[in-house]
């Protein structure tokens, strides 16, 4: 078995990187469908196992590269892309918002239905209405959209049902 596990440890490596090594790619241009996203992740949760196994199989020639400079460089390295990265606040980065229709989406949440409703072809009266009847028991002409989510106990994607609803 434990040969097995080793045989196949590198060429399952490989084939999971290659996934993983696409996917995001493929995620962070955004042309994608969205189901992608949770491919890549569990993929890539799944890439440890085989990376732990061909860590087993060569553990002296991995240790062998701290005699080397190469691999306390390449740690550096890494760690220095995530502090450049991932802990410079984000404002200095500049907000990534995702896709252009997130946004978009998260925009008409975050504003009224007065300044909504006429985008959606309705009167703000018709659209508080339909949102009260979808639960949205706080609902009224002044409040942000998703202020009224967060204090019904709802989701953001069903206040975004609701919206693709109106007017039809």
């Amino acid at each position: 078995m434990k040969d097995v596990l080793f045989r196949y440890a590198t060429p399952a490596l490989t084939s999971l990187f290659v996934v993983s090594l696409i996917s995001g790619v493929i995620i962070f241009f955004h042309i994608g469908p969205s189901w992608l996203h949770g491919v890549h992740e569990w993929l890539s949760l799944l890439l440890a196992v085989p990376f732990g196994l061909h860590m087993w199989r060569n553990w002296r020639p991995f240790i062998n590269y701290f005699k080397r400079a190469a691999m306390p460089v390449s740690l550096a390295f890494g760690v220095a892309a995530v502090a450049a990265f991932g802990l410079v606040p984000a404002g200095a980065q500049g907000e990534r918002s995702g896709p252009p229709q997130f946004a978009l989406a998260a925009a008409m949440a975050a504003a009224t239905p007065t300044t909504v409703a006429p985008v959606l072809g309705v009167t703000p009266d018709e659209l508080v209405g339909t949102l009260k009847a979808a639960g949205f028991i706080n609902a009224d002409a002044a409040s942000p959209m998703s202020a009224m989510a967060a204090a019904a106990g709802k989701k953001p994607a069903d206040l975004y049902k609701v919206l693709n609803s109106v007017g039809k």
